[in-house]
């Protein structure tokens, strides 16, 4: 009981925090269920920043291994460096002079077209072998699905410089398979043939070897969304009576066109800037016959020791390649919109 000075009597909850004397109370600060005070006094960091902050490494590394030699190789396309000032660490500046070069020069443009044609040819061949064998695997039974899934993946990881001079055993003038294959069909002239002995019989030798290694990875990717293919579509294809060619076309070309768009995209890119298997065949040989861009800019810049005209070749590679896929760019968004 506290008693008052009027006399009056109050009665105080026995439940009520004592207070100290001259101090008012200060009401608790109302926190949310996933508020967390700061330790130490530091402030957290925004939410938002978190993303960012974890993918820096990432890019950072990115910088460092491709953004800054890009930067030096485009810095190097506008000087005119050759063996002479390389040696004497002079770097002229050369303005235009190199894409003037190159961009007036026939022979450039003679490696442009191969370029072109030869990723055509491989990326069609690529895409429709490796769909038919993907199509292949989702009809095979458990055991020989497996067997030739095994095989395609042992194709796939084969080291490119083994499967080259494997390719080049095979074509071999005196002891190739390919000579005694053809002597044996009953065709003449096979007698110790130089299968190399032009651009173009190499570059067809080339395209069965970079065919045969990049049909794994389509033919897995098909196998891989056939699977989600729902098989009452195909029942229905096929009570509509519908044939193995309608039934593709109508019902898994539209569902796996996304597959179809990138596994093209990516095809495109491996194709058009492939160098090992190019250079370790015959090295861009016979005459330089066989050259196609990445061969074409790494002979210039370390056989004829101009490197300021290999690196104008390399960045007039780059951007061929970003215009041929800014086209391919807009087919995937448009696919992305419709969808």
């Amino acid at each position: 009981m506290t008693v008052h000075s009027q006399g009056a009597t109050t009665s105080a909850p026995q439940d009520a925090p004592p207070t100290s004397a001259g101090r008012p109370e200060v009401p608790a600060a109302k926190t949310g269920p996933g508020d967390t005070p700061p330790r130490g006094g530091r402030k957290p960091l925004p939410s938002g920043w978190l993303p960012y902050l974890l993918v820096l490494p990432a890019v950072a590394g990115l910088a460092v291994l491709l953004l800054y030699p890009l930067i030096k190789n485009v810095i190097l396309s506008f000087q005119d460096i050759n063996k002479i000032e390389f040696i004497q660490r002079k770097y002229p500046f050369a303005g235009f002079a190199n894409y003037t070069q190159l961009l007036t020069d026939s022979a450039f443009w003679t490696v442009v077209v191969r370029s072109f044609a030869f990723t055509f040819a491989n990326v069609v061949l690529i895409m429709v072998i490796g769909s038919l064998v993907g199509i292949l695997l989702n009809r095979l039974g458990k055991w020989m699905r497996l067997v030739l899934s095994m095989a395609l993946v042992m194709a796939w990881a084969m080291p490119i410089v083994a499967s080259v001079q494997v390719f080049y055993w095979l074509f071999d003038e005196q002891f190739g398979i390919m000579n005694w294959v053809m002597r044996t069909a009953g065709f003449s002239g096979y007698e110790q043939h130089n299968w190399f002995e032009s651009g173009l019989s190499t570059l067809t030798i080339v395209t069965v070897l970079v065919v045969w290694g990049s049909i794994p990875f389509v033919a897995l990717n098909m196998y891989a969304g056939l699977t989600t293919v729902g098989a009452e579509l195909y029942e229905a294809a096929r009570m509509d009576g519908a044939n193995g060619w309608q039934t593709f076309w109508k019902v898994v070309f539209p569902n796996l066109k996304p597959f179809f768009l990138v596994t093209t995209f990516l095809e495109v890119i491996w194709v058009f800037k492939a160098f090992t298997q190019v250079y370790a065949m015959n090295k861009g040989g016979p005459d330089r016959a066989s050259e196609i861009l990445p061969v074409f800019a790494y002979v210039e810049g370390q056989s004829q020791a101009h490197y300021g005209l290999a690196a104008a070749i390399s960045v007039l590679t780059i951007l061929i390649l970003v215009v041929v896929m800014s086209f391919y760019f807009r087919l995937i968004l448009k696919q992305e919109e419709e969808q």
